[in-house]
């Protein structure tokens, strides 16, 4: 089975405001960068979209992936099993975001998926990188900021990516 390594981050200027996430797959000699910058938008559901970015970015099923991130709130909810409790409750509790986890649930069950939580803006060069690549894709750089269908409209059943 393959490996690939995902670290991922998310930013937001302002929370809501405008945010953005910033990717990295690697695997053996190979890395990709991902970003996107959305208008409206939290740090949370881009911490999110980051790690959902990264596995829709997979062309193959049945990997084993190991997603770096600085987000306790992406990292506990699936480790510790929240996201399993809230998907069979629908999300009762006016849980946040359930667009987005739902999304996660379906990409993720064509993987192997275990995640590892790192120290943000810390001594880590692919975490420091992601960070750089989501703050600047809230600013806008380089990428025009899309709408989060999901945060903004309150919809929270379909994500637009």
């Amino acid at each position: 089975m393959d490996e690939i390594i995902i670290y991922t981050d998310g930013a937001a200027r302002g929370n809501p405001g405008p945010g953005g996430y910033g990717t990295i797959l690697m695997s053996g000699k190979h890395k990709k960068e991902l970003w996107q910058g959305y208008k409206h938008t939290t740090n949370n559901r881009m911490e999110l979209m980051a790690v959902i970015a990264g596995l829709k970015a997979l062309k193959k099923e049945n990997l084993n992936v190991f997603i770096y991130s600085d987000s306790k709130y992406v990292v506990e909810a699936v480790e510790k099993g929240w996201l399993q409790k809230w998907l069979k409750t629908g999300f009762k509790g006016n849980k946040k975001n359930p667009d987005l986890w739902r999304q996660y649930h379906l990409l993720s069950r064509n993987h192997n998926v275990k995640f590892k939580w790192v120290k943000g803006h810390a001594d880590n060069p692919f975490n420091n990188r992601c960070d750089m690549l989501a703050t600047a894709a809230a600013d806008g750089a380089s990428h025009t900021l899309l709408d989060d269908v999901g945060y903004v409209n309150g919809q929270n059943d379909e994500l637009d990516f």
